[in-house]
């Protein structure tokens, strides 16, 4: 009895020594080096493809972090889904969160911001050979795609088409998908989300190019790390400078003729200094 006592204790110790050790060389995997929330799933954007990521975020994070001094292989890329990206910076799950995330004031009471880093505009998405739709003001009538929660529709329907048909997908790309088979006439979210879903269409979608709000894009942060925006706004002023961030626009739209709201881009980063 005494024999089996002291052998379940040493193995009880043992797994715990393992659990420790494990937790341990986790902590080690990740120790000088930066993790960065995006998304995975929106062409454009942050795309996660074949085990690398690719779009304009991932260029803008990737910038600044070598601005920071770390390189691509220092960088530990995290999925931060739309309704998770506060939690994970709240958690410290992620150091920073470049995801088409808007700055918005709500969202400044649990969380900061460095940038904006670009200025997105609501627009619309239609087949490459539909000239019928000009612009929101066009859709009375046309049955509108977007994705469940968003207010881009909402928007539609108030100031624009009172008449448009809704029709609600699980995620932007579905809505891609129904406008080339037919099923709907039109998607509607932020301009530069949409030109990456053109992109990805390979000349079969447009972008309207008649954006009618504005959503300011920015470096999601721990609440009141006013250094760190400023290292990032820092990060974000050169890459403006040197031409980076315009060759970022361009390689992650082409073909589609997108070109940004020249009148709100590119940004000055001022956010989360004072």
């Amino acid at each position: 009895m005494k024999n089996t006592l002291i052998k379940r204790c040493v193995a009880a110790v043992c797994a715990l020594a393992c659990v420790a050790s494990l937790a341990a060389c986790g902590a080690e995997s990740e120790a000088g080096k930066i993790r960065i929330g995006i998304k995975f799933d929106q062409p454009g954007l942050g795309f996660k493809k074949s085990g690398t990521y690719v779009g304009f975020d991932v260029d803008v994070a990737t910038y600044i972090a070598r601005y920071l001094g770390y390189s691509e292989d220092q960088i530990i890329w995290k999925e931060s889904p739309s309704k998770q990206r506060e939690a994970m910076l709240q958690n410290g799950d992620v150091d920073m969160i470049v995801a088409s995330y808007s700055i918005t004031d709500e969202r400044k009471k649990t969380v900061s911001f460095a940038g904006p880093y670009f200025v997105a505009g609501q627009d619309l998405l239609v087949r490459k050979d539909d000239d019928s739709i000009k612009g929101p003001e066009d859709l009375n009538g046309k049955r509108l795609c977007t994705a469940t929660g968003s207010t881009s529709a909402a928007t539609v329907k108030e100031r624009f088409a009172s008449e448009v048909q809704l029709m609600e997908q699980p995620g932007f790309a579905e809505c891609a998908t129904a406008l080339f088979s037919g099923i709907v006439d039109a998607v509607t979210t932020d301009d530069i989300i949409l030109a990456g879903l053109a992109s990805a269409s390979r000349g079969k979608l447009k972008v309207v190019g008649v954006p009618f709000t504005q959503e300011y894009y920015g470096v999601g942060i721990q609440k009141g790390n006013t250094e760190f925006a400023k290292q990032i706004n820092d990060a974000i002023e050169q890459m403006i400078e040197d031409g980076s961030w315009q060759r970022a626009i361009e390689e992650n739209t082409s073909g589609t003729g997108y070109a940004p709201n020249s009148e709100y881009n590119p940004p000055e980063p001022t956010e989360g200094e004072e």
